[in-house]
């Protein structure tokens, strides 16, 4: 699908956010770039490519133009820029009245209004990019951690395609080979034995299961993870929630179910996304006994158990376990989650409820003093990645994952037709197949509805 494609159209946009800022830029890319950016800014010095050029942006045209600001003028001439066509940036201040001006006159004079990620579309179209880095420049904007920004610019830089491409390469070579005994088996050329097509099926295997392994974490790391943190009212939920988040988030008192409704907040752990959710405390008192608000609290802590994909079940360490304690450590039986006790500064050690805790993951906290935290941060961080950690290169999306796990099922049945004496013709199906999946990976064979369900998720400007 990705080749070299040339656009007779001018696209513009303000590839800035909205709003006020220090700078704003507006973006051309296309033909016309150049000769509408003439028209927009009086030019202190010729454009040159890849060079800042003071301008003076304009408010009309002819002898009625007024000066209105100044702007930097950086021009990239096709095919050595982000798009490979002729791309311009102006950068002036930051006024949505200054920029809005631009665009618009922009508009009147020939060029169009760029679609989300039109501008990435047009740099994968035309080769600059294949589809797994495209996709990563929208993960670098994405980004709100270090760790998920060094990822995003580890796949701009092709390190994903970089895992690939050998494997690609050995199963093209394949393929030609066994075309060659096809086309030429009447010509003294020898038919690829058995036990060579083996050989080299079972080479592609291991690298593209070592990548479909990377999903587990590279989908955490891309995506982030929810976190539940729940128990019996006062056993101290919103002050760990707090401690965590480190700053007074949540509303803590030493009345019992202060906390009514889901308190959430998004936190990074050590470069893994986390959305901590502090839920209201689980009674075993009678419904009808309770306030309405605590109900529909009570309901809501539920469904947010149900939907983490972690669990944190806080216990009081001055207390035994009750039934509804009991029955919560049943429901996450099974499910990543962690116990843990606190209020451990109030006892000499693990008070009485850790007879009935015996080989479950435990942490002993105190969120008054911060006793403990390191651990639990730790617990559910190897909680989180399963030990994982990052690497160049990883799978970060569904879309990635199902592309290699199409082609190694398609190289599983080729290995289950070769064994059984399938004519090299039917063999040669299943090896087209696995390679027309990891061609939709970096895009060579992507449909357009799929490319333009992916570039729609940019922001206009990019």
């Amino acid at each position: 699908m990705a080749g070299p494609q040339t656009n007779t159209d001018t696209i513009a946009a303000i590839s800035t956010p909205p709003g006020r800022g220090g700078i704003g830029i507006v973006r051309l890319s296309g033909p016309q770039a150049v000769s509408i950016t003439t028209q927009l800014v009086s030019l202190r010095q010729p454009l040159e490519h890849g060079r800042a050029r003071l301008a003076d942006v304009l408010d009309a045209d002819g002898d009625d133009a007024g000066r209105i600001d100044e702007a930097l003028v950086t021009f990239f001439g096709a095919p050595h820029s982000y798009t490979a066509e002729d791309l311009v940036e102006i950068a002036a201040h930051g006024s949505p009245v200054v920029l809005g001006l631009l665009l618009s006159r922009a508009l009147d004079r020939g060029a169009r209004l760029a679609e989300p990620g039109e501008f990435t579309q047009r740099a994968f179209l035309s080769g600059r990019l294949d589809l797994t880095q495209a996709e990563a420049v929208r993960d670098l904007i994405e980004a709100q951690t270090l760790t998920q920004a060094r990822l995003a610019a580890s796949q701009m830089g092709g390190a994903l395609s970089r895992r690939v491409l050998p494997v690609k390469r050995s199963l093209v070579e394949l393929i030609a080979l066994l075309e060659a005994g096809i086309d030429f088996a009447e010509d003294d050329v020898d038919v690829t034995p058995e036990a060579e097509i083996a050989r080299r099926v079972a080479e592609l295997t291991p690298p593209l299961t070592a990548l479909e392994a990377s999903f587990a974490c590279g989908r955490i790391v891309h995506d982030g993870l929810t976190l539940a943190i729940v128990g019996r009212p006062n056993a101290g939920k919103s002050s760990l929630f707090n401690r965590l988040v480190e700053r007074d988030r949540a509303i803590v008192t030493a009345t019992p179910g202060t906390t009514r409704d889901l308190v959430t907040e998004r936190i990074s752990l050590d470069g893994i996304p986390l959305e901590l959710v502090d839920t209201a405390g689980l009674r075993e008192s009678l419904r009808e006994s309770l306030e309405e608000a605590e109900q529909l609290g009570i309901a809501r802590s539920r469904e947010a158990l149900a939907d983490a994909a972690l669990v944190l079940i806080v216990l009081d360490a001055t207390q035994p376990l009750n039934d509804e304690e009991r029955r919560l450590l049943a429901a996450v039986e099974g499910r990543p989650a962690v116990v843990v006790i606190n209020k451990c500064d109030l006892v000499d050690e693990i008070g009485p409820c850790a007879p009935e805790l015996a080989g479950l993951p435990v942490v002993a906290t105190s969120a008054l003093t911060g006793e403990g935290i390191p651990a639990l941060r730790e617990r559910i961080l190897a909680l989180a990645t399963g030990g994982a950690a990052a690497e160049p290169g990883m799978l970060t999306s569904l879309r990635h994952q199902q592309a290699i796990a199409a082609a190694l099922a398609a190289l599983a049945d080729a290995v289950q037709a070769n064994a059984t004496a399938i004519p090299h013709e039917m063999i040669l199906l299943d090896l087209y197949r696995a390679l027309g999946a990891l061609d939709s990976l970096t895009g060579q064979t992507t449909s357009d509805d799929i490319l333009n369900l992916i570039f729609a998720t940019f922001c206009i400007g990019k």
